[in-house]
């Protein structure tokens, strides 16, 4: 007989020993996670791992040059186009939403049925928790903690913050982050300066940057940068982002 309850014993033991270690680690992890998130609110990301992977990618690729172009620009320093551009053309419900449109999940999901070309509905606040804490990719796990950080900085962060983070660290052209890069690589100007027909044109290559051209742009980007410039008219203007 105990030949057979001790075996049992240890089994059980090392189960509960399994148990608090996974509890343990759960525990570290939002607290950790909690404590990062807090931080970037008002600490400026340094890097984040897309820009890391593009680097590692033009390394690997044998590239001239593997430069990542980063370099923060307070939200006061950029102009009011670039901001009111993005939203209109990412998220519109951006200022009334808690980090998820339901409406524009829906509508995705009922389109993605029927056709090839999948449309997604992450808003601002998802893409913001993509890249600045998580990494490129369509996995569960990806999807789960991208969910995880997006209800923390809607609730941690103001919405001024959210749009502040996502222009700055926003891939808009290949190797090249955020307005101040962009205003400098493309348009040889400062970001407070850029107009909103350059703004309209940054915000219609962000779906696809290292597709999509800024100094090449298509027939599809010039259509997409029309809609975009009747959108930014049609939410009021400049005056649109008094609401965040």
């Amino acid at each position: 007989m105990p030949h057979f309850r001790f075996p049992f014993f240890y089994k059980k033991l090392f189960g509960l020993k399994i148990i608090r270690w996974i509890v343990r680690i759960f525990v570290w992890f939002i607290c950790l996670s909690f404590f990062w998130v807090l931080l970037y609110k008002w600490m400026n990301p340094p890097f984040t791992y897309l820009m890391f992977e593009r680097k590692m990618s033009a390394i690997f690729s044998g590239k001239k040059s593997s430069e990542i172009h980063y370099e923060w620009v307070s939200l006061k320093n950029v102009s009011k186009n670039l901001p009111l551009a993005v939203i209109a053309s990412e998220d519109q419900n951006f200022s009334s939403h808690w980090g998820f449109d339901m409406d524009a999940i829906k509508k995705a999901v009922k389109h993605n049925k029927r056709h090839k070309r999948k449309r997604g509905a992450s808003t601002i606040s998802q893409q913001v928790a993509k890249n600045a804490f998580l990494w490129s990719g369509r996995s569960y796990l990806r999807k789960g903690l991208e969910v995880y950080f997006t209800v923390l900085i809607e609730l941690l962060w103001s919405k001024k913050r959210i749009v502040e983070v996502y222009i700055n660290i926003a891939e808009m052209g290949d190797r090249v982050f955020g307005a101040k890069c962009t205003a400098e690589h493309y348009f040889k100007t400062s970001p407070v300066k850029l107009n909103m027909y350059q703004c309209a044109l940054i915000a219609s290559v962000l779906p696809n940057p290292r597709k999509y051209k800024i100094n090449n742009p298509g027939n599809f980007i010039l259509k997409r940068q029309r809609w975009i410039l009747r959108q930014m008219r049609q939410m009021g203007g400049v005056g649109y982002l008094k609401e965040l």
